[in-house]
């Protein structure tokens, strides 16, 4: 489980390529990341309409020639590059062939995660992650909350991930359509969501079983940190403590696994209330 176990900042034409290819923040700001990377979020990325410059490549064949389509399409540079300058731009990482450099780290507000509930006409589903630190684990975490159909993620300017290549490759493309709201402090985002009539549900081990809730309404959930939970003041702040029951001699999950498990444990309960 994740208790102990062990306005949108968009590309800016100063964050630019240097003489080697890698891309630059030389706006004394860090950009929290300035590339996508790998097929998939490239081309997720590109139906969600990113502020995307340019697209590298460094083939032409299957789904690369698609994308190559998709970026000339929408006006978009399309440079081809060698393999070895493309593995030097990411970083090492695996690219599949292709990078975008763009607006990796686009952010929105808390409020405008909740407007998107209000359109919708459905009850507001959020995730808090407080203080995630691994990167995979915050995109395999966005990649849920996509699926579930949750109306955005909150996460913390400090002591966590941000929105980076890593994320958007781990979430599969989802981040480009999720939005994900960064705030200086988690428990102030509580209370504006409070404000606007969400229940608040914390993970802990001390709290109850996570099945015994009642999520039908409007969900706050909160993913604490993979080394120590939730922080005091944001579990605190919490209306319920929930727990996962563990019957086997390892007592916690990964943060991500159980992120999971309770953000269907809400999708299951709303669809069981609408039959």
């Amino acid at each position: 489980m994740p208790y102990p176990e062990k306005k949108y900042r968009r590309f800016r034409p100063e964050n630019k390529p240097d003489n080697s290819g890698k891309i630059t923040d030389t706006s004394g700001e860090s950009s929290g990341a300035s590339l996508i990377i790998g097929r998939n979020p490239v081309i997720e990325a590109l139906k969600a309409d990113r502020s995307i410059n340019t697209v590298y490549v460094s083939g032409e064949g299957g789904s690369l020639g698609l994308i190559c389509r998709m970026a000339r399409e929408k006006g978009i540079v399309v440079k081809q590059v060698t393999d070895a300058r493309l593995s030097e731009m990411c970083g090492g990482a695996s690219h599949q062939g292709v990078a975008a450099s763009g607006a990796c780290a686009v952010y929105a507000t808390v409020e405008e995660l909740l407007e998107i509930s209000a359109k919708k006409g459905t009850k507001p589903f959020i995730i808090i992650c407080d203080e995630i630190e691994d990167p995979h684990n915050l995109g395999a975490i966005i990649r849920t909350a996509e699926a579930a159909g949750a109306d955005g993620v909150i996460i913390p300017k400090r002591r966590s991930a941000a929105l980076t290549e890593t994320v958007f490759k781990t979430s599969a493309g989802a981040a480009s359509w999720l939005p994900v709201a960064r705030v200086a402090n988690i428990p102030a985002a509580i209370d504006i969501l409070k404000e606007h009539g969400l229940w608040i549900y914390g993970t802990d081990a001390s709290g109850e079983n996570y099945s015994s809730a009642d999520m039908t309404g409007s969900v706050g959930l909160v993913i604490g940190s993979e080394g120590f939970g939730m922080g005091r003041l944001v579990r605190e702040k919490c209306d319920f403590l929930l727990k996962l029951p563990m019957y086997g001699k390892i007592t916690s999950l990964n943060a991500s696994v159980a992120a999971g498990i309770f953000m269907y444990e809400t999708v299951r309960q709303r669809a069981a209330q609408i039959k």
